[in-house]
């Protein structure tokens, strides 16, 4: 078979594109949400970081979970907190911003080499092939990761705010005016996907798909 494959790779890029297509339209629209009820999701989000610092102390007492790892789950996430204070605005030059953003990546590359650490010792453990591995199953391994490694991050990354010249002038200290006086906030999913749309529509005007009047 030559051509089956071939649908079969188009059909691949296809959907990816769907997917990508979705979960941009998806957070754009969590964006607006948050930017119309900040005081809730402001609310929610630091219940939220709370339940997660809980969840990690009780599964490092009940479940054993390392506790140098627990501990700087639970730092990190205060980290995180930190990042309420001028909520939903955020200063992309502020330390504890970057710090954020850097213990995404720590928390994600420990915990990942402590689940595949303790897998490798259960199978080195193991004296017959009728044995069964006491190690979490890879749902159990997503979940948390899921919920005590990138959910918080996630949703400060949808609910943040960026004023006009963040992007792509970055390190405003005030947030814009609109012309009545009040503060003009813009969600920094929906900068990102204006940018990218305003990119591709250049590309496409140079390009001489689209002309200069069309709307992208």
């Amino acid at each position: 078979m030559w051509i089956l494959p071939l649908v079969g790779y188009l059909g691949s890029i296809v959907g990816f594109c769907f997917l990508t297509l979705a979960i941009a339209s998806g957070l754009y629209y969590l964006s607006e949400l948050v930017e119309e009820h900040t005081v809730i999701a402001k609310r929610l989000l630091t219940r939220l970081i709370y339940s997660i610092i809980g969840l990690q102390v009780i599964l490092c007492l009940v479940d054993g979970f390392p506790i140098g790892l627990t501990l700087m789950g639970v730092a990190s996430h205060v980290i995180y907190l930190g990042n309420m204070r001028r909520f939903p605005f955020v200063k992309l030059s502020d330390p504890l911003f970057i710090a954020s953003c850097v213990l995404v990546l720590v928390n994600h590359y420990f915990w990942f080499q402590h689940f595949s650490d303790a897998q490798h010792r259960s199978y080195s453990r193991m004296s017959s092939i009728y044995d069964q591995p006491d190690i979490p199953s890879f749902t159990e391994i997503a979940s948390y990761f899921g919920l005590c490694v990138w959910l918080v991050p996630f949703a400060l990354f949808v609910s943040l705010s960026a004023s006009d010249n963040v992007l792509p002038t970055i390190g405003s200290e005030q947030p814009s005016h609109d012309v009545d006086g009040k503060n003009k906030r813009q969600g920094m999913v929906k900068v990102i996907v204006d940018n990218v749309l305003s990119a591709i529509g250049e590309i496409s005007r140079l390009a001489g798909w689209k002309k200069p009047e069309d709307r992208f």
